[in-house]
């Protein structure tokens, strides 16, 4: 990052430092909301380019943490529990693109519903091609329409579900360490998934605080 956006990034007023210094869960929780919204808001009333590339990249850059003790706490239905979810997906994708292509084609095949195509992969999708569409989707979470933003990547989290359910079935028998592992995070994607799509529908009702 640039010295004209300090790190932290997300630091649009003094309650930025009182969240870190606060163990009142009130106080954290109207913070974290108050963070989220003023960010959102910034970002889409300055609309300017760089400053979002910056925020696509920041965990690239810095990693989770800053996020995290910003809006890991959250409700998973709230405004910052999506921001959270959004970047907690884009980082598993950075972090290991072949596994998680391994899990979307697989997927794919198997999930007889219109997700993949809501979320928009090319077939078959490359782990370059997935590392891009997630940054996509992050996007357009900042310079789009925020719902269809949390659609896309609702679709993602339950075709990754999907691969992962599957492939624990595969190695249930031969690496049963494996397929526990698999497990555990198609269960963790499907409650993203979901957690993202009820955000979506609040969000369109004005309704996600």
């Amino acid at each position: 990052m640039t010295n004209d956006f300090p790190r932290p990034v997300f630091r649009p007023s003094a309650e930025f430092d009182r969240l870190f210094a606060s163990e009142d869960p009130a106080e954290v929780s109207r913070a974290a909301h108050s963070t989220a919204a003023t960010l959102l808001a910034r970002v889409r009333h300055e609309e300017d380019p760089a400053v979002v590339e910056r925020l696509i990249s920041f965990t690239s850059s810095h990693g989770i943490d800053d996020i995290a003790q910003l809006w890991s706490r959250s409700p998973a239905t709230s405004l910052p529990g999506a921001l959270w979810r959004l970047y907690l997906v884009q980082l598993a994708i950075h972090d290991d693109p072949q596994t998680a292509s391994l899990l979307y084609e697989r997927g794919r095949a198997e999930l007889p519903t219109s997700d993949q195509v809501v979320a928009g992969a090319p077939t078959p999708a490359s782990p370059q091609e997935l590392v891009a569409l997630i940054d996509t989707i992050l996007r357009g979470a900042f310079t789009g329409d925020f719902a269809i933003a949390l659609d896309r990547a609702a679709a993602f989290c339950r075709v990754e579900a999907s691969g992962a359910t599957h492939l624990a079935d595969d190695y249930e028998q031969t690496e049963p360490e494996r397929s526990t592992q698999l497990t555990r995070r198609a269960s963790r994607l499907a409650s993203y998934a979901d957690d993202l799509a009820v955000a979506s529908r609040l969000w369109r009702r004005d309704e996600l605080g």
